[in-house]
């Protein structure tokens, strides 16, 4: 079955064709990163200008590099939540107006739960049950997953996502946006001993939180004159309380509902020193550790078109009253 995927939850504009939720034929993605930088956030509307400008030669693209004509396409998959009103409705609305005129199958799909789907893309077999621990610029939630449509929230952020917390510290220190990238790079040359930042407590013990060290690194940085060197030690301590923090409670939902499996996904999860520390924290647990390819974690059409073919297969289907969903909670 050929999918053609349609992302377009936050900042950007994503087409791709998958063949039988598992072969990336091709996986287009464009950025307004660029025009939001200034601003030190995305701005929703232009992020949903620019993919209203950018989705039909997005989709153009991917069908080319997937040497695929829309008449071959099966069914289509479209984000329908959670993520920017604006941007949300023109990726649904464009899907809504393919499925119609080509008199295709439409599905709509969850962002969240497409993260942790981006790791069937690798080939890899994963059995289910497994934990799966989504982190992005967004979102920061752990869930039990039984299936690709039997999915149980156990914990999520109180406050910011954990992407956020990064990009607020980023800001602190005159780093610029986005703060991820920038903050590993400078945690590389730092020493993650040198401060010690905690993440708050919570009172379920898989939720999360990164208020709390986030005002934490501002409340150090602001009465200080910091140099290149300090700043690299807040970036390497206040990563690795963050990493610590995912670790214990993605380990803890794992021991809980007794699985040996974590799935892990999002766009933070390309950072190399969290990939290096689960690892590490896996051996002699028992536990098998599965991360997506780095091009995946960021938001793509792929995961999408993945997601909503196994979606599909097992009987879901939406219709033209297909809408944004700002809770997130229905599987379609």
């Amino acid at each position: 079955m050929i999918v053609l995927g349609l992302e377009t939850s936050c900042d950007e504009t994503s087409a791709a064709i998958v063949r039988n939720g598992c072969a990336i034929l091709s996986n287009t993605v464009a950025s307004s990163l660029e025009f939001h930088k200034k601003y030190g956030g995305v701005i929703p509307e232009i992020a949903s200008r620019m993919q209203l400008e950018t989705i039909t030669g997005i989709t153009e693209s991917a069908l080319e590099k997937a040497g695929k004509k829309l008449k071959e396409v099966d069914l289509i998959s479209v984000t329908n939540r959670p993520g920017l009103i604006g941007s949300l409705l023109v990726g649904i609305s464009f899907a809504k107006a393919l499925s119609l005129s080509l008199n295709k199958p439409l599905i709509g799909v969850n962002h969240v739960y497409s993260h942790f789907y981006a790791n069937f893309l690798n080939g890899e077999k994963i059995r289910f049950p497994f934990i799966a621990l989504v982190v992005s610029g967004g979102h920061t939630n752990l869930f039990f997953v039984r299936d690709f449509d039997k999915i149980d929230l156990l914990g999520q952020t109180q406050d910011d996502a954990c992407g956020e917390a990064f990009d607020k510290v980023a800001k602190i220190l005159g780093l610029g946006y986005p703060g991820g990238p920038v903050i590993e790079r400078m945690a590389k040359l730092g020493d993650p001993k040198k401060i010690k930042f905690n993440c708050s407590g919570t009172k379920n013990e898989l939720n999360f939180s990164f208020s709390g060290i986030k005002t934490a690194v501002l409340y150090y940085a602001r009465d200080r004159r910091l140099s290149l060197k300090h700043k690299q030690d807040i970036c390497a301590s206040f990563q690795e309380a963050v990493i610590e923090a995912l670790i214990r409670k993605a380990i803890a939902a794992c021991k809980i509902k007794k699985t040996p499996r974590l799935v892990v996904g999002g766009g933070v999860v390309a950072n190399q020193r969290l990939r290096k520390k689960f690892h590490q924290a896996a051996q002699g647990l028992d536990l098998k550790c599965y991360f997506p390819q780095t091009f995946l974690c960021m938001d793509n059409a792929a995961m999408i078109a993945g997601l909503g073919y196994q979606l599909f297969k097992k009987g879901y289907r939406s219709d033209l009253n297909l809408s944004l969903d700002l809770n997130g909670r229905r599987v379609c």
